[in-house]
Order: C-alpha cells, then structure tokens, then sequence
C-alpha cells in the first residue's frame, strides 16, 4: 500500500466502516463532482459536509459576500471574513481546503444566469441547491433536467425547511411539483421571517446524504420524497413525489423557458433591503470606479469587490458588472442608482 492510498484510507475510515460506503465507494466519492449553486446556510454546510467526506472535486457558486448577519448560520465564515467583505465563495474555499487539502475546490464569484450556468455544471455528477429563490430554482431545474444531471432541491426559512431529490427521467422535476413560481412577494423569507441555523442545518445534512447516495450509485436508499421539517414545533411531514407530469413544461415537453431567459429573474437579496443588477457582457475596473466614487462617499475594496456607501445607500461592485445595491427593494430605484454611478 503506497503512502498515497494509506493516507486517504486514514483519513476516511470510520466513513469506510460504514458498509454502504466501503472503500469501493470512498473511491467513487473521490471521483465524483459536484457543483454548488449559492454558499449561504444551506450551502455552506452541504459543502462543509461533502469536503469532510472526500468529494474529490467541488466548484462553489454564489454572488454574495460575508456579512456579520451571515455569521450567526454560515456555518464556514468568521467575523474576519466579514470584516473583509470576503465572496463567500471565495471565503469558503480557504475554509475547506484548511478542512481537506486533497479536495480540488474551484470558487466562482457571479451569478447563475440562462447565460452562465450550463457552462458551471457542464461535467459534474450532481448539482446541490444552496440558493434563497424560486427564479434560480427553477433555472437550476431547467439545466438539470435539459443536461439529464441530478440536483437536489432544498430551502429553509424561520424554524421550517423543505427538500426534495430530483432525478431527470425517473422523478418528477420542480416544475412537476411546482407547476409554477410563487408568485413575487407571496413566499417569505429570512429578510421577513428570520431563520434558525439548525432548519438549514437540517435541511443541508438530508440533502448532502442524497447528493452522497446518488454518487455512489445507490438510489435504492434515496428517501423519494418531499419532506418538510419544523425544528421549533417539531412537526415532520413526508409526502410521496407524485409522478412526472407530462404536460409539464421542462421535463414533459422539453421547452425551458428559465434557461432561454423567457423568465425574469427576481433580484432582491435574501436577507437585507437590497437589489441586485446585472448587466451581462461588462467589465468593471474597481480601481478606477474607486478614485470615481471616492469623491461621493466613504469606499472600501478588496481584489473582490468595492463597496461604497453613500447614504441612504450603499453599492457593492463587482469586476463582473454587477452591483447590489442596498437601501431599496424597488428594482427601479436600484437601476436607476447603478446608471447614476456606474453608467448605463
């Protein structure tokens, strides 16, 4: 046994013992890829579980930075991160690689977009849902179910959470149970309800069990259900996935309206009185917008980004061309302040 293989066996034995795994699967966890789509509560424990078990590649996507309001279920960031404005998924890949250096960890600081995201899980063998919204949800289970990958759905707000495992071709899709979005301003959220990090503690342990099932090839053990958990009232519910709908939009008649951009996205941010722009196919240069927006108001910057803060708002650059934009839910005011100044 070289020192290589002796290593990884140390490392992972007590998930070796465990005999739905053994070394046959440690070695097919090992081999997998997984893509994560937001790196918040939910995903931040998903990738924090998936790393500690020997995933061997992992590609983090999320547009956000660290806040200290993260810092109470973010399970991988610290006050310095926050104090940085560190991209969570920049911050959590120095996390994870201190966790498992062996794990090839790729961080990608932008926003799942119809033109981005069959790009970022081109390759991989499962995609994890660690987003705040039904638009990227449904835009997850577009390219899912277009490249035949499957993902595992997961949300969590207040003390309640709900996941379900979607598998192209053999389960009903999101848009299967779902038949359509809700509708803006009818879901809650953490920026309305607040949330408890054991919900998406919860939540983000059943569903990395799925993702790690579904890469070792057991699908006999997958739970095949939509299971809702409620860790202050401690009600559990367990609901059968119904059958794939065949007039179902995405996985019945292959049309996938989130993916070809037929659906706009919702922008404001889980968590903070903010709205997030976009505009595709711009380039940002920090340090000039830095000398630029210096004359307006107080500004501070990494290599990541640039925040500046002139009240009653605060901007949030990105080299990418995005910006969010904090002190309004209104999308027109938030346009409007990104054309004031950082052009049109």
């Amino acid at each position: 046994m070289d020192e290589t293989s002796k290593n990884w066996r140390e490392r992972y034995s007590r998930q070796i013992l465990f005999r739905e795994i053994g070394e046959e699967g440690q070695e097919k966890l090992l081999a997998a890829k997984a893509v994560l789509i937001g790196c918040g509560a939910l995903g931040s424990a998903q990738a924090d579980t998936l790393v500690r078990a020997g995933i061997g590649r992992l590609r983090i996507i999320d547009r956000d930075f660290v806040e200290a309001s993260n810092l109470q279920r973010q399970t991988l960031f610290d006050e310095e991160d926050a104090r940085q404005s560190l991209p969570k998924a920049v911050a959590a890949k120095r996390k994870l690689l201190a966790i498992n250096p062996d794990c090839r960890i790729e961080e990608v600081v932008g926003d799942a977009t119809p033109k981005t995201i069959e790009e970022w899980v081109e390759g991989s063998d499962v995609i994890l849902d660690g987003t705040d919204n039904f638009e990227t949800r449904f835009l997850i289970n577009d390219v899912a179910v277009k490249r035949n990958i499957p993902w595992v759905y997961g949300g969590a707000v207040a003390s309640y959470g709900v996941t379900m495992t979607i598998r192209p071709g053999k389960t009903a899709c999101l848009a299967c149970v779902l038949a359509e979005r809700p509708a803006l301003g009818l879901v809650e959220t953490c920026d309305t309800l607040g949330v408890l990090a054991v919900a998406a503690q919860t939540i983000a342990a059943i569903q990395a069990s799925e993702a790690m099932k579904l890469l070792l090839g057991r699908e006999d053990a997958l739970h095949g259900q939509l299971i809702s958990i409620d860790m202050w009232t401690n009600q559990r519910a367990a609901m059968r996935v119904p059958d794939r709908n065949p007039d179902c939009l995405p996985c019945g008649k292959r049309q996938f309206v989130y993916l070809a951009g037929e659906a706009q996205p919702h922008v404001t941010m889980c968590g903070r009185d903010s709205v997030q722009i976009h505009e595709h196919n711009r380039r940002l240069d920090l340090g000039d917008l830095r000398a630029k927006l210096g004359r307006l108001g107080s500004v501070r910057s990494n290599d990541f980004l640039l925040r500046c803060s002139i009240p009653p708002y605060e901007l949030t650059v990105f080299p990418d061309g995005r910006a969010i934009i904090k002190g309004t839910k209104d999308p027109a005011v938030a346009r409007s302040l990104y054309a004031k100044y950082l052009g049109g």
